[in-house]
């Protein structure tokens, strides 16, 4: 008689789990690590102590020191980086802990201040100072020629754009690699400037933005800040500092700023006009891949404003837009991005405004790649601090713990497990050995899962992770006591083997999915509640509690049906643990066969 055509099929579904294990082992092996990462508590990491500073020098408030730990928790777990401890220590100071030896660019990243401006270019020249007695006149943007070389083609730096049809043609200066971070993103914010003028209205009919006052000299104009164009003159880019006092001060009309960093050998500076859009108001910020199809080469940060600040981009790009139309060698035809006082990129709206609230920040491939692209958009998605803060001290520690503890945690873990597997074989004997068997496949799919987690998220294997695992020993075992358990009740009411071991498992799989889920919600809820190690013990054992059910249903029960097809199985030999004349008289029980004994006897 043949089987049905719906029967099961548990060789395939073991071949299955194994080649996606393989798949897994090869997946570790081509992200190059083969071995976990270790957290702070077991191969120590970077300490860094943040000191907060104020205009006045006094100490900051309470409300702005918690608002920063709660950003720089939200950035560092946006690095992928696992178990990194932010804490706020005394009145002003923040001490942030990092897992692993070189961490130095994730501290600098989290203490970024991270202040995003989109301001109107109103003057651009060379960031040399002036030379002679006469105010030189401002010449077409140097920001804007650099998109315009080679006949014309903008090179890719930065852009704008909500659609295909709606673009911001890219100019000035990139980042080059290695530099950015180091400067653009890590350097403190200059102390803002103590002296502040009205910002003007978003929107305006005329170039520069409405509410301006015409500006007394033709030299700039719609510069109405004789100090700003004193200051401008004077700035140099090249050898001083590119943080010129109040270039980061929102409440200013008017300030002076340099490029971010140098391209080609030159650097800009520039005479913004007042803010006109904040980093408060970005919604969203997503490093993109190069786009081929939109002449990108470089990756890029896409940003999408809120609702407040979409209506202030498209204000803004319409007078940059107007003034194009008007004289396309105006500088007021670009529109600045600052981040920290110092100018990102300035690209010309040439195609008219940008009204679907999203822009984009691009640049030369060799610099804007994905790594700039992810730290760059990972502190503008979290917000900018509300203070500035500088590195007091930054160290190398070593481990927390020491390697007596280490030892005495995995002893402990290798203790428990082998008095799980003296007991399964004691009492279920050859049936033990699947038990076994499923213990060992269940470790090893955890150790590839730890493995490529610690690659693609930044997982780090910490004591509370450890504990959370040996603790998973119990929750795996259970799962097999259930589904064996079930199948002996089968035996005992006198069935055939085979077709036990598939009504058994209809019976225990409702079993061991409603424990696994009551388990998997605990840990699930006490990941997001907690903090610290006692998150990392309910992400742990929310792992291995999943990994549970994928072993339980694809080794373990098919492994069961194909050792019933044996005859050491299939025979109920007494050492298998699955004799059905063993069963039964251990069902029945001593107090079973006096009962029928007195009886008879009566």
């Amino acid at each position: 008689m043949a089987p049905p055509r719906n029967a099961p099929k548990p060789g395939r579904t073991l071949l299955a789990l194994f080649a996606v294990m393989v798949v897994l082992a090869g997946l570790a092996v081509w992200q190059g690590r083969t071995t976990p990462k270790l957290g702070l508590d077991l191969a120590g990491g970077t300490t860094v102590t943040l000191t907060a500073k104020t205009p006045n020098g006094k100490n900051p408030p309470s409300e702005q020191m918690d608002q920063a730990v709660k950003i720089m928790t939200q950035r560092v777990n946006g690095l992928g980086v696992s178990d990194a401890e932010v804490a706020k220590q005394g009145s002003n100071n923040i001490v942030v802990n990092v897992p692993g030896e070189g961490q130095s660019r994730v501290v600098s990243l989290i203490g970024t201040t991270a202040k995003l401006q989109f301001r109107q270019v109103f003057a651009s020249a060379d960031g040399r100072p002036a030379t002679g007695a006469a105010t030189p006149a401002p010449s077409p943007s140097p920001g804007a020629d650099k998109g315009a070389k080679n006949g014309g083609s903008p090179s890719p730096s930065a852009s704008a754009s909500p659609s295909a049809t709606q673009s911001a043609s890219p100019s000035g200066s990139a980042t080059p690699r290695g530099r950015a971070l180091s400067k653009a993103l890590t350097a403190p914010t200059p102390k803002p400037s103590d002296t502040a003028s009205p910002s003007a209205s978003p929107s305006s009919p005329l170039v520069q933005p409405s509410g301006l006052p015409t500006a007394p000299a033709q030299d700039y104009p719609g510069v109405t800040d004789k100090a700003v164009v004193k200051q401008f003159e004077a700035l140099d880019c090249y050898n001083g500092d590119r943080h010129p006092d109040g270039a980061n001060d929102p409440n200013r009309a008017f300030v002076a700023a340099c490029d971010q960093e140098e391209e080609n050998g030159q650097v800009t500076k520039y005479i913004l006009g007042p803010v006109r859009v904040l980093g408060e108001n970005v919604d969203k910020a997503n490093a993109m891949p190069p786009n081929a199809q939109q002449g990108q080469a470089s990756w890029s940060v896409s940003l999408k404003f809120d609702g407040k600040g979409g209506k202030q981009f498209g204000a803004v790009t319409t007078d940059a837009s107007r003034a194009y139309q008007q004289d396309p060698s105006s500088p007021q035809a670009q529109v600045a991005i600052v981040l920290d006082g110092q100018v990102v990129s300035a690209p010309a709206i040439r195609e008219g405004p940008i009204t679907g609230g999203t822009a984009s920040i691009d640049g030369p491939p060799e610099s804007f790649d994905q790594q700039y692209a992810t730290d760059l958009a990972n502190v503008l998605k979290y917000g900018a601090l509300p203070l500035e803060f500088t590195q007091s001290s930054i160290d190398e520690v070593s481990s927390t713990l020491g390697s007596d503890q280490l030892t005495g945690g995995l002893i402990a873990g290798a203790i428990g497990l082998g008095l799980v597997v003296l007991y399964c074989l004691f009492y279920y004997r050859g049936l033990g050995l699947v038990a076994v068997s499923s213990l060992l496949v269940a470790s090893a799919v955890t150790y590839l899962a730890v493995v490529i987690l610690g690659e693609g998220m930044g997982f780090r294997l910490s004591l509370p992770h450890i504990i959370g695992l040996i603790v998973s020993i119990g929750i795996t075992a259970d799962s097999f006591i259930v589904y064996f358990e079930r199948l002996r009740d089968e035996l005992r009411a006198g069935r055939k083997l085979r077709s036990s071991v598939e009504n058994a498992w209809k019976r225990a799989r409702r079993t061991i999915l409603v424990a696994d889920a009551v388990t998997f919600l605990a840990a699930l809820v006490l990941y997001f509640l907690a903090v610290g190690g006692v998150a990392g013990f309910a992400f742990a054992m929310g792992l291995t509690t999943l990994i549970d059910v994928i072993v339980v249903f694809f080794f373990t029960k098919p492994l069961v049906a194909l050792l019933a097809r044996t005859a050491f199985f299939g025979r109920g030999h007494p050492m298998s643990g699955l004799d059905p004349r063993r069963l039964h008289r251990a069902a029945q029980g001593p107090s079973a066969g006096t009962a029928r004994k007195t009886s008879q006897e009566a």
